[in-house]
């Protein structure tokens, strides 16, 4: 009777918890469809932008914008490639595989996050020109010029240092404070509880 009743309190545990995390795997798999379909647009009004700044040669915001779409781009494909991850999951397979999976996913999530913040500087010189240096040096080097220098230098220590070592560490968890890293974190947590649960009956 023990053994029956510890094999149904199981079942129904397992059954819970791999409920809740899926949900919030799916919640995961919508926001980064929402995220890949906001990306496709932000490129395409940069290519518009980029297109017609042809006619008019600014070297500064070619660059900048060529930049910025390059690393959209390479964020997009990171996030199809994981809603396809996601959709994967077997929500009735082995817990373990699927602990490893979204391990996978956080490390990858971390990695294209390290790679976006190197795109933070260009948001600082698309809108420098030859003709702004010329005619407001003491502006250009004295406030635009720094502050492209300082991000440049926070994007570099932030790629260097998201690490899943660091996720301890106040400046992560602010930093990681969203819906994409919650949801990992939770869902990993409601499949690690079945293994304690297991190991507490």
């Amino acid at each position: 009777m023990n053994l029956q009743s510890w094999a149904l309190n199981l079942q129904c545990f397992e059954t819970l918890q791999r409920q809740k995390a899926k949900l919030k795997l799916g919640s995961l798999a919508n926001f980064k469809i929402f995220a890949v379909c906001l990306g496709i647009l932000w490129i395409l009004f940069l290519g518009n932008l980029f297109f017609y700044s042809l006619k008019i040669p600014n070297i500064f915001f070619l660059v900048s914008c060529g930049a910025i779409m390059l690393f959209t781009s390479s964020a997009i494909i990171v996030y199809l490639y994981h809603v396809a991850l996601l959709k994967g999951i077997d929500n009735s397979g082995n817990v373990i595989k699927t602990q490893e999976t979204i391990a996978h996913l956080q490390l990858s999530t971390l990695k294209i996050t390290r790679i976006l913040f190197l795109q933070t500087p260009f948001y600082c010189t698309f809108w420098w020109s030859v003709t702004m240096i010329m005619d407001s040096p003491v502006y250009f080097w004295l406030i635009s010029f720094p502050m492209a220098v300082l991000f440049t230098v926070g994007s570099l220590w932030l790629y260097k240092n998201i690490s899943i070592k660091n996720a301890h560490k106040k400046w992560f968890k602010i930093l990681f404070n969203s819906p994409e890293w919650k949801s990992l974190v939770k869902a990993n947590a409601f499949l690690e509880e079945i293994g304690s649960f297991e190991k507490g009956i």
